[in-house]
């Protein structure tokens, strides 16, 4: 068998940079699981462990950057992954420190999931670390996903009703993002609206709002499958589109484990 033969035979790697979950619903537990349901090997780096539950954070202990910075070395020296997406990375040290491993390994393409607020409300981004997000982590990333009040808080926009986030996607792009996902799973109403701006056009998705209790995580997966589908060579809109997909599908089939917000599932194959 050729060289040439080999490497296509080979799974595409991803890497997700965040936050353990103890409870298995969200951050790296949850990005490793979506990996492998899109058929990618998934690789991560720890930026901290946290102690929660489908009810919250109790605890989150930080990982030293040194020891952040030679989890990506190992993996990139070794298995050098197609993709990357980013999540909990709570102060302003650790967003300069991964933005530096980023630029360093010219890691794309990077998903930045934007993690500010834990789905049980828990704050998970330092305040002051804001400005470090948008300064040195923005304009490395091919697609920034924020939720709505994350859009709300970067760019300092209203950001409500569809042409809202339109406009928080491109402001977004502007501030050195190649794309923006504007998600609207926090709106109020039974229709959800998702914005992609990617710079040259904009795609709107529109969804059943899903009355359920189920969706710890969903910003988690959400990123994590899209940097999948990336990893896969697939395009960026048909990536996002095949991920909306994906989490849509997990919050219906979703397991309804604990008191709390649960978690959807994961183990079910993508489109």
């Amino acid at each position: 068998m050729s060289a040439d033969s080999i490497s296509s035979a080979r799974r595409p790697i991803a890497l997700t940079i965040a936050g353990s979950d103890s409870g298995g619903g969200a951050g790296i537990q949850a990005d490793l699981k979506t990996f492998e349901a899109f058929g990618v090997f998934g690789t991560s780096a720890v930026t901290a462990v946290t102690a929660q539950n489908t009810m919250g954070v109790r605890a989150v202990h930080p990982v030293p950057l040194t020891v952040v910075r030679a989890q990506i070395d190992a993996v990139v020296d070794d298995l050098r992954p197609s993709a990357v997406k980013s999540g909990m990375l709570a102060t302003t040290a650790l967003v300069e420190a991964v933005a530096e491993a980023i630029e360093a390994h010219s890691l794309s393409p990077y998903v930045l999931d934007p993690v500010m607020v834990a789905t049980s409300g828990d704050r998970l981004l330092d305040e002051d670390a804001l400005g470090a997000v948008t300064r040195t982590l923005m304009p490395l990333s091919t697609l920034v996903t924020p939720n709505l009040e994350e859009a709300r808080i970067l760019t300092s926009l209203p950001v409500t009703g569809e042409e809202g986030q339109g406009a928080a996607a491109r402001r977004l792009v502007e501030m050195g993002a190649e794309a923006a996902l504007v998600k609207g799973g926090h709106a109020d109403g039974d229709v959800l609206v998702d914005v992609l701006w990617d710079g040259r056009r904009e795609r709107v998705w529109k969804r059943e709002r899903i009355d359920t209790r189920n969706t710890h995580g969903t910003g988690c997966t959400l990123s994590a499958a899209i940097a999948a589908g990336l990893a896969r060579g697939r395009g960026l809109s048909e990536s996002v589109e095949r991920a909306l997909d994906y989490v849509e599908r997990g919050i219906r089939d979703a397991p309804d484990l604990g008191r709390g917000h649960g978690p959807l599932s994961h183990h079910i194959p993508p489109d």
